[in-house]
């Protein structure tokens, strides 16, 4: 990170040094819980894939790779609806070890979603790991395995994470400016 930020952008939260040694620890635990073993990593579109990629390089064991995307439908801006898999799976995921890969886990109910969804395909084992965790917004509780970072109640964008599909490509994790969000 270097100059000035970009407009709109209040402050870094997590500089790309402190994700990369976060990433480093997480995919070492994640190494050593399935050491033996392949997992398939899942990620969920689009937000995840920056986290993904880091995460599957620093994991040393054999990984299979799929994606999902969801889409999330609600009466009123900024609360809980319904929520449907706009992109499944390329392929089954029927006796595997599966890590579910979020970018942020918030209310919960996108995440309780996907969790009921997978385990009803008969993996061998089904865990999460999210890159960012706001359990301050959290309405429904569900089981997180591996978590990068617990985050305050902002809006926050970088490393994959967006604002109007901006900002995803920020090497770091910076807060919006409340007078930037429409």
């Amino acid at each position: 990170m270097s100059g000035q930020l970009p407009a709109g952008i209040e402050r870094v939260l997590f500089t790309e040094e402190e994700i990369e040694e976060r990433i480093r620890q997480v995919a070492a635990e994640v190494t050593a819980k399935y050491a033996g073993r392949q997992l398939k990593l899942i990620g969920v579109l689009k937000g995840s894939v920056f986290f993904l990629t880091q995460l599957a390089r620093r994991i040393d064991l054999p990984l299979k790779i799929d994606f999902l995307a969801i889409s999330s439908f609600s009466a009123k801006a900024g609360a809980p609806g319904l929520v449907r898999i706009a992109k499944d799976l390329d392929e089954g995921i029927e006796g595997e070890d599966v890590l579910l890969v979020e970018d942020i886990v918030d209310t919960g109910f996108t995440l309780r979603y996907l969790l009921q969804t997978l385990s009803g395909r008969g993996p061998n084992s089904l865990a999460v790991c999210t890159f960012l965790d706001r359990t301050s917004r959290r309405i429904v509780q569900t089981p997180i395995d591996y978590r990068c970072f617990e985050i305050p109640d902002h809006f926050v964008v970088g490393y994959g994470l967006d604002y109007h599909q901006a900002y995803r490509n920020l090497n770091y994790v910076a807060v919006m400016r409340p007078d930037k969000l429409s």
